[in-house]
């Protein structure tokens, strides 16, 4: 096999700790096929999903504890990352030629169908080979235009899982102009972009975040921020202050023991649209609050092919700016995943192959 047929490429060989990721030289470059175009990564950018699907951290109906990615089993070895932006450096048959040169942002998903609003059903870095790596294929539907974008390669990178995420929460929870919502985690991936994209359609963002944080999430879009460490009474007062009339709605990332904390604080007919559960998947409610209120809870996993159209305009037209917190080499894949776990910065950790 050539040099030219080889790249470098992060590979996941089983479910297990950071060592189940290496970072392999000599990888081969993908073969495009009919439909498909190859894209050299320009950047990349990390997210929960390539820590818990390393880890197998997704559990199994009936079986929460089993090693599993977020769509069940995942065939190894895999190149991770979901995250991806570039420049199309081949086509396969039935793709206009044109595309080659074309910078691109790629969507990561895979539907249920070929509708505009199907929903996902798999991830590129889980389900098929993703960015981690020098090239990657990419059926061409998947990629949208970016040449005119103001936006750099990173920032572009940064936007399709985390913004995807939000994007497909606001809509699915009809966020509209002057409602007030909150979001937990704000100063994580998804929670980060939902203050942004959230405070860009009007909406009055309450964010819960840790004091420390709490200016760049402000600066960011929030007209108020919350600290998850205040005493139950504290924090209930400020809710109040927040949003006197109740929260029209709830986007939280976080799960645990906010469901039960914060649901006294919906006014009736509100909506709370979850998409991740860091603080704690399995969670207890009292059910009559959520019927004699006629609340609505919504589960959101991504995005749409509709909700990502929606977020390529954006990222087109430079309306949405994403944060960068750090860059690291694709060879530093492991100190990027660590700073990740630790969380001490806002803003999405970019990966140059």
């Amino acid at each position: 096999m050539s040099s030219a047929s080889l790249m470098t490429a992060a590979v996941l060989r089983r479910h297990g700790g950071p060592e189940a990721l290496e970072v392999r030289e000599g990888w081969p470059v993908p073969q495009v096929g009919p439909g498909q175009v190859l894209v050299r990564v320009g950047a990349a950018a990390l997210n929960n999903t390539d820590i818990w699907t390393r880890e197998g951290a997704y559990g199994l109906p009936g079986r929460p504890d089993a090693k599993a990615g977020w769509r069940g089993p995942v065939d190894f070895p895999r190149v991770q990352g979901g995250d991806i932006a570039g420049t199309v450096s081949a086509v396969g048959a039935d793709v206009p030629d044109e595309l080659v040169g074309r910078r691109v942002l790629v969507d990561p998903a895979f539907y249920a169908d070929e509708g505009e609003d199907a929903v996902p059903v798999g991830l590129l870095g889980s389900e098929a080979d993703g960015g981690f790596a020098t090239y990657v294929a990419v059926d061409a539907v998947r990629v949208h235009d970016m040449t005119a974008s103001p936006l750099s390669d990173e920032e572009l990178a940064a936007l399709p899982v985390a913004y995807g995420t939000a994007m497909g929460m606001l809509e699915r929870a009809r966020i509209m102009k002057g409602e007030a919502i909150l979001v937990t985690g704000a100063s994580g991936g998804v929670g980060f972009a939902l203050v942004q994209l959230a405070a860009a359609r009007g909406a009055r963002v309450v964010a819960l975040t840790s004091g420390t944080k709490a200016e760049v999430v402000r600066d960011a879009g929030a007209e108020v921020t919350v600290s998850r460490d205040m005493d139950p009474a504290e924090f209930h007062r400020e809710l109040r202050a927040a949003a006197p009339g109740g929260l029209d709605a709830v986007a939280d990332v976080a799960g645990g023991p906010w469901l039960e904390r914060v649901l006294p604080a919906l006014r009736d007919g509100a909506r709370w649209v979850i998409a991740g559960a860091v603080a704690g998947p399995v969670v207890s409610f009292d059910l009559r609050r959520l019927y004699l209120h006629n609340l609505s809870l919504i589960g959101s996993s991504m995005h749409t092919r509709a909700h990502f159209a929606e977020l390529a305009e954006l990222a087109r037209t430079g309306a949405l700016r994403p944060r960068i917190a750090a860059t690291y080499r694709l060879s530093d894949i492991h100190a990027a995943q660590d700073e990740f776990r630790r969380g001490s910065r806002i803003g999405k950790i970019s990966i140059l192959p």
